[in-house]
């Protein structure tokens, strides 16, 4: 219930009250980008403050080796800017008047 009601303000009520579905996307980015960006940094500094733990169980790549660190961070990047997106889609595709009227 109450995620229906949340994408139905994200993107009906929005649109609705004059945003295009880009506005909508763009504030969805903006807000995961918020969140996932410091989870990043904070988890690439406990990274490399554990690394002298890692070297011992690591073959043949270095625990700081930036080649791994920015594939793994750009995944990570990547799969979060995917798990905003996918609702987003479906919350700018509700029709506006639907959303009001609910709302």
């Amino acid at each position: 219930m109450a995620r229906a009601l949340r994408r139905r303000a994200l993107g009906g009520v929005r649109v609705a009250l004059g945003a295009v579905a880009g506005d909508v996307v763009r504030v969805v980015v903006r807000r995961t980008l918020a969140l996932v960006i410091p989870g990043l940094l904070i988890g690439l500094i406990g990274a490399l403050a554990v690394t002298r733990v890692l070297q011992k169980s690591l073959f043949e790549v270095t625990p700081s080796d930036p080649a791994t660190l920015f594939a793994v961070s750009g995944v990570l990047l990547l799969v979060a800017l995917i798990a905003g997106l996918a609702p987003t889609r479906r919350a700018v595709r509700i029709d506006p008047m639907t959303a009001l009227r609910r709302e």
